[in-house]
């Protein structure tokens, strides 16, 4: 085991005395320096004391308190039983005058309010119930009696391919589920995922949801907060998204299969400065003898740029992750999000992105065609008003459980991405609707120049170099499912041609085309209401 991950062991050792390894505290910050991070002083009144949090009361009816299990900034964590059934449980136990801030107070509600929303998931601990009486708030949730995954890789040192991938894909499936339901973890770390039992084949269950937030699609967090190794470099920026959850999934990959962390030093400022500076080093052992499809599914969760970086449900489609199995995909938020915004564009900028979507291998659009037949529920191969319902009402956000996307903006998406205009979405056309363009664009830039170019020259027919009024007009009569009269046929190109031709020479050069995809090309109706909102 290198000395690197025996650090790691030091630390967390020295934090169970001092905070516990629930703690928000990086190493080497005490807890005024946390409190500070999370916009809060360790000194003031103790005003959750006199707080009615609306939870249940008669916890130490119901349970039997026994061993101290663990403790955290705010609470201590023991094992508790059933009075009646004798099943045992977890239960942590916050006092309520620990809770000195407004700030603090709303932390413990949100976490509640996270642990109900995901509760059920295979790999999320479960919420048994929340109780308070005048002095304490009492979380209790199932037991996981397997130990945490931080210790079971300080004993293993690094763990085989085969074993990693198991652990990787309930990992991943968790970040999944949280960003499907509207949840951010924010510290997604070995010692926060513990195992249910024993058995060598235990699954494994996150825990700990105190610094984690519920979120809309575009919310960017400034708060830093989390553990230093796995912060992702967005969050020491302070503008971060979900991503950042990736990001932390990538770096336990890494210490699962080396046994020591991708980015090392003896300080806190030290971790931080190697994390900006984003220097990998994959020529070292064990590296050389770690396949390729593991590096390739590992870099991506650790694309420094977040706009690049694999989501959480694209990560499950991957060769390496899924393995032999026929996993059950979940729905990716980012693709109904994805969805939405492509219906809302221009005429041209979405045939410019079919092109785009034309010069794709199979292998880069597969996660998008395990993301169809996931919403495809009779396997009909198209996606129908009803299944496209369906599938966003189960995206969620806030407390209240509130859809992202109402019933009613969803026959808007179907028309805006219905190219045929037959009431139904098929593969070819959810694919291009479904593009991470910003994802092309920042993971490999020769690659989207190469591939531009190639849609680009789709366009360009005669090959001259510019699109010009009459391959934008063949394109148009080109379209299917759609009879239009002359006059609208001129109309609809003399739009296109004004949108893309920066410079106005009537034509339209690759540069210009770029812009177009990289821009935010709306149809004319949605830039009128964008103008009307600012």
């Amino acid at each position: 085991m290198g000395g690197c991950l025996s650090y790691l062991f030091l630390l967390k050792q020295g934090s169970e005395g001092d905070g516990g390894a629930g703690s928000t505290a990086m190493p080497g910050h005490d807890m005024s320096s946390v409190a500070k991070l999370k916009g809060e002083t360790p000194f003031g009144t103790s005003s959750g004391r006199r707080m009615t949090f609306g939870y249940e009361s008669g916890f130490h009816e119901v349970y039997r308190v026994g061993k101290e299990l663990g403790r955290g900034q705010f609470g201590v964590t023991y094992r508790c039983q059933d009075k009646d059934s004798g099943a045992h449980y977890a239960v942590k136990t916050i006092t309520k005058r620990s809770l000195v801030s407004a700030d603090s107070v709303e932390d413990t509600k949100r976490e509640v309010a996270i642990l109900k929303r995901l509760s059920g998931h295979d790999n999320i601990v479960s919420l048994r119930g929340a109780y308070e009486d005048d002095n304490n708030i009492d979380i209790v949730m199932e037991e996981c009696r397997g130990g945490e995954l931080f210790d079971k890789i300080i004993a293993k040192g690094h763990y085989a391919e085969k074993d990693a991938a198991v652990l990787v894909k309930q990992m991943l499936r968790v970040v999944a589920e949280c960003h499907l339901n509207g949840v951010i973890h924010r510290d997604l770390k070995p010692e926060n995922f513990l195992f249910i039992d024993d058995s060598d084949d235990s699954r494994i269950k996150a825990i700990d949801f105190g610094l984690s937030e519920f979120f809309l699609p575009g919310t960017k967090f400034t708060d830093v907060v989390g553990s230093a190794y796995y912060v992702a470099p967005e969050v020491l920026k302070r503008s971060y998204g979900p991503g950042a959850d990736v990001w932390s999934i990538g770096v336990i990959m890494y210490i699962l299969l080396s046994g020591q962390p991708p980015f090392w030093g003896p300080t806190e400022s030290s971790i931080f400065n190697e994390i900006l500076r984003f220097k990998l080093n994959l020529k070292k052992a064990p590296w050389p003898q770690i396949s390729d499809s593991a590096k390739d599914i590992m870099l991506k969760m650790l694309t420094f740029d977040p706009r690049g970086r694999i989501t959480a449900a694209q990560a499950l489609s991957h060769p390496w992750v899924k393995g032999e199995e026929a996993l059950d995909v979940p729905l990716d938020v980012s693709v109904i999000n994805n969805m939405k915004e492509f219906s809302s564009y221009s005429r041209f900028k979405k045939i410019a992105i079919k092109k785009l979507a034309q010069t794709l291998t199979e292998e880069e659009i597969r996660d998008l065609k395990d993301q169809f037949r996931r919403i495809d529920k009779d396997n009909s191969g198209t996606i129908t008003h009803q299944e496209l319902v369906e599938s966003v009402r189960h995206m969620r956000t806030n407390s209240d459980g509130i859809q992202v996307i109402s019933d009613g903006e969803v026959e808007g998406m179907l028309q805006g991405i219905d190219s045929d205009g037959n009431g139904e979405i098929d593969m070819s056309e959810f694919v291009v609707a479904s593009l991470r363009l910003s994802q092309l664009l920042r993971r490999d830039k020769t690659a989207w120049r190469e591939k531009t170019k190639q849609a680009f020259d789709k366009l360009d027919t005669n090959g001259d170099g510019f699109i010009d009024v009459e391959e934008l007009r063949g394109e148009v009569l080109g379209s299917p499912g759609r009879s239009m009269e002359e006059e609208d046929v001129e109309a609809q190109v003399l739009d296109m041609l004004k949108e893309a031709d920066r410079d106005g020479n009537g034509k339209i050069d690759y540069g210009e085309f770029c812009e177009l995809l990289r821009s935010r090309s709306l149809r004319e109706g949605s830039r009128k209401k964008g103008k009307e909102a600012r």
